[in-house]
């Protein structure tokens, strides 16, 4: 069993280095350049979440802080998120997808350092809630820059591989935490940020983007420039303009404006968009995201061991998952995702239970540990990754700022909820808790069972116009 471990192990590092070099093959230098930026937007990302969790300690005695002044610093990230993801849509149709990746590594390395040099709460909570509107902005916008740049073979591996740099950056920020001191591990998270900005000079805008602006002469040249040369780009160029004129011609009848995205006919793709964001944060993830060292300590597990433990198996769970997206599809990745979540999330329940009741209390710690290995696992197969990388596919143009502003802000408030009432749902009951997040979990198995298609395989806007097709009725549904 053990020898079958290593060679999937094995397996899964050659099929992801063999996927970055397709990549590399198929595509440009401009291609490689904007892949680079999204991933390395995505660890940026994914070190401001790990940040808080293993450094909490040496935060509260340096700065002399209550526990009252650390659960304002880990909450505002998820002000941050809300404000964000307010703005998130109409600032990406503004200005662009490359301006607005400028704004938001301008966003990271302030807020790094404002952490970094923080003599007193304020500046460090200042520091956290810039991180915060930078995170709410670009969870959307990397998924959706990356999806509208790449090619439709390689879209989901390189949406999910530039997403699985998320996870990679909380591993390695759980791991860093336990043996550099809180200051430096701030300073080190600007670092990702700082290599960005002079990319950002040799990256192409959205070819999907120009042509909503008006822009048409500059998309055959940016598809050239991602696609090669001796490409003949003729076809998804037309394919590109011919359904952004559609999409015009659609808003000169139906309006324009946020409010357009509640239209009867983008129900069913808001609906699909909306739950599968929630679905992680309703799910538990804030939770075990930012109290994972508490859940650890609650149950007698060593919270470093458990840190690098958990670290090593998310990593491993998105390699596998960025390996099978385009061979396995999203919609089964999900399922085994949303399953293997809810087997972690219920072994939580009960390690808490056994624990509380004194049984089994040599084996309670390790089961522990399994069973949050096991949730970040599944999640970083699929959950991680996919509802971004569906979202980023499903909304036409028009209405894909609005659209992203809505998944977003969904996202945070459910992230806030959860992260500001899991304290005292553990107070409640420890046991209880983690089984309404195993039955939320559940029930969104069953979702995406039911109504989630698969978008393997198919151009943007063949997506697109399967999902807004409008029916015979095309009022609001409000």
């Amino acid at each position: 069993m053990a020898e079958e471990g290593l060679l999937l192990a094995s397996h899964s590092r050659s099929s992801s280095s063999s996927l970055l070099l397709e990549i590399s093959i198929a595509s440009t230098k401009p291609f490689v350049l904007a892949f680079i930026v999204g991933s390395c937007g995505a660890f940026a990302f994914g070190c401001i979440i790990g940040y808080s969790a293993p450094t909490q300690s040496g935060i509260m005695q340096d700065l002399n802080l209550s526990i009252a002044d650390y659960s304002l610093f880990g909450s505002i990230l998820t002000v941050g998120l809300i404000l964000g993801a307010l703005v998130c849509g109409k600032l990406t149709d503004l200005v662009g997808r490359v301006y607005t990746i400028w704004i938001t590594n301008i966003l990271f390395v302030i807020g790094w350092f404002a952490i970094a040099f923080a003599k007193g709460v304020w500046l460090l909570d200042l520091g956290r809630l810039l991180q915060g509107i930078s995170i709410g902005i670009s969870a959307y916008l990397g998924p959706v820059y990356i999806t509208e740049i790449a090619p439709r073979n390689l879209r989901g591996a390189a949406s999910s591989l530039a997403q699985l740099f998320a996870g990679v950056g909380i591993s390695v920020f759980y791991a860093l935490g336990t043996v550099v001191a809180w200051r430096n591990l701030a300073i080190l998270g600007s670092i990702p940020s700082l290599m960005v900005m002079p990319l950002l000079f040799f990256i192409p805008e959205s070819p999907r983007w120009l042509a909503k602006v008006g822009r048409e002469t500059e998309v055959k040249a940016v598809l050239l420039s991602l696609r090669g040369e001796t490409f003949d780009v003729s076809d998804e160029a037309a394919e590109i303009l011919d359904y952004t004129e559609h999409v015009k011609q659609q808003q000169d009848i139906d309006g324009r404006g946020f409010f357009k995205l509640f239209q009867r006919k983008y129900v069913f793709s808001l609906t699909i968009g909306v739950v599968l964001i929630a679905l992680p944060q309703l799910g538990g993830l804030s939770s075990y995201s930012f109290y994972t060292g508490s859940i650890f300590t609650s149950t007698g597990v060593s919270s470093h061991f458990g840190f690098i433990s958990t670290s090593v198996v998310q990593m491993f769970g998105g390699i596998l998952g960025t390996v099978l997206v385009d061979v396995s599809g999203r919609r089964t990745l999900l399922l085994v995702s949303q399953a293997g979540m809810f087997l972690g999330c219920l072994a939580t329940a009960i390690s808490f239970f056994l624990k509380e009741n004194h049984c089994w209390e040599t084996g309670t710690p390790i089961l522990s540990l399994i069973s949050v290995m096991v949730y970040f696992g599944s999640y970083g197969s699929g959950m991680g990754t996919i509802p971004w990388i569906i979202a980023s596919e499903i909304y036409p143009v028009d209405v894909k700022g609005a659209a992203g502003t809505m998944c977003n802000l969904v996202s945070s408030i459910s992230s806030l909820l959860v992260a500001y009432s899991f304290s005292f749902l553990l107070q409640w009951s420890s046991t209880g808790t983690f089984l309404m997040f195993a039955t939320v979990i559940g029930l969104g198995f069953v979702f995406i069972a039911k109504l989630v298609p698969e978008t393997k395989g198919k151009s943007l806007e063949e997506i697109q116009s399967l999902f807004s097709d409008p029916p015979p009725d095309d009022s609001t549904i409000f």
